[in-house]
């Protein structure tokens, strides 16, 4: 006769055992519970980031081959964090439908690649964003020659979009709500789909206002193109690392919240020695002269300061490739001191 305690004792201590085995074992997203894709990339000594690589002001790659951009200067931020070096970076140039995969594959540690936050990508497709670096708006660049003044004057029209992206639904969306028909014009590269829109394949182009903006710019006439007014959408950007890794996804997202509060504090690149001396103990805190701050999540404690040192405070950036090429007012992108969505949590 089976001897029910036994049964019960072996049956609870091979549970038990289970437990603790799947608990002290098992792979969390790219990481496992002893092991950070943050302590990876410390030991490989550079940072691997996905970047577009085909806009202006964000990523963008001049005749040598050198990256500049906000995204790029985020990349930078980070490794500077890091390594107190800004170069420590190798690029990868990201079509919109290999960014995602390169993340959840871990082809690339963070994407910084002009990337819209929403509910399906921070959830079904895996990713967790860090904080918003530019908030945007999706519009239409269309020719003034076209006649074209609101959405409601697309009936018919060819309009150039880039597969695989927000932009693409969200038009799809607005013109369906208004009753509008058009003629979608899809393309799977970005270069492409303005070189389309400038050889006349279409009559509009939709896209983020700044990129739109960006790429007015650099067309062979800008004169000849206006961006409307119309806001068709919100596409708040940021920086994005897959899920499952806490630890490396708190580095990112306070180095990225370093930049913002250097700012607040009026921290700069160039004034950053001025402080080193300081007896406000919330920026001793910040640049690391006292607490573990950095330290407590594997970073060092003088990590904001190195990120502010090596890159700059949020405005240098924004000015640095936003601001002064384009002229393009910081409007949302103004720290929430100034009327604007930008906000730190506290140093503490």
């Amino acid at each position: 006769m089976l001897d029910t305690k036994f049964w019960v004792s072996s049956l609870l201590g091979g549970f038990l055992a289970f437990s603790l085995a799947a608990c002290g074992g098992g792979e969390v997203g790219n990481s496992t519970a002893t092991t950070s894709r943050l302590d990876t990339i410390k030991s490989r000594g550079n940072l691997i980031c996905g970047v577009n690589g085909q806009l202006p002001g964000f990523s963008f790659v001049n005749q040598n081959g050198e990256y500049s951009g906000m995204d790029v200067d985020i990349c930078r931020a980070v490794a500077s964090g890091l390594f107190d070096d800004p170069s420590k970076v190798e690029y990868r140039d990201l079509s919109a439908q290999e960014r995602f995969t390169a993340v959840q594959s871990g082809e690339v540690d963070l994407l910084s690649r002009n990337t819209t936050w929403t509910i399906s990508r921070d959830t079904s497709v895996g990713m967790e964003f860090a904080p918003t670096t530019f908030y945007d708006g999706q519009g239409v660049m269309v020719t003034k020659a076209s006649g074209i003044q609101a959405l409601q004057d697309m009936e018919g029209k060819s309009v150039c979009v880039l597969a695989g992206t927000t932009n693409e639904q969200n038009f799809a969306d607005r013109m369906r709500k208004l009753g509008v028909n058009y003629q979608p014009v899809v393309f799977e590269d970005t270069d492409a789909v303005f070189a389309a829109y400038e050889q006349g394949r279409c009559e509009a182009v939709s896209s983020d206002r700044s990129q739109l903006i960006a790429r007015r710019v650099v067309l062979g006439n800008p004169d000849e193109h206006e961006v409307l007014g119309a806001v068709i959408s919100k596409e708040p950007l940021g920086a994005l690392v897959a899920n499952g890794d806490a630890r490396w996804f708190d580095a990112v997202k306070w180095i990225i919240y370093a930049l913002i509060q250097g700012e607040e504090f009026g921290i700069s690149s160039e004034n950053i020695a001025s402080f080193e001396n300081s007896e406000d103990p919330q920026i001793r805190r910040f640049l690391g002269q006292e607490g573990n701050l950095g330290e407590d999540m594997g970073l060092p404690n003088d990590f904001a300061a190195r990120v502010i040192k090596n890159v700059g405070n949020y405005s240098e950036v924004y000015e640095r490739n936003i601001g002064q090429p384009f002229d393009l007012d910081r409007g949302l992108n103004e720290l929430w001191t100034n009327g604007g969505l930008l906000y730190s949590p506290p140093f503490r």
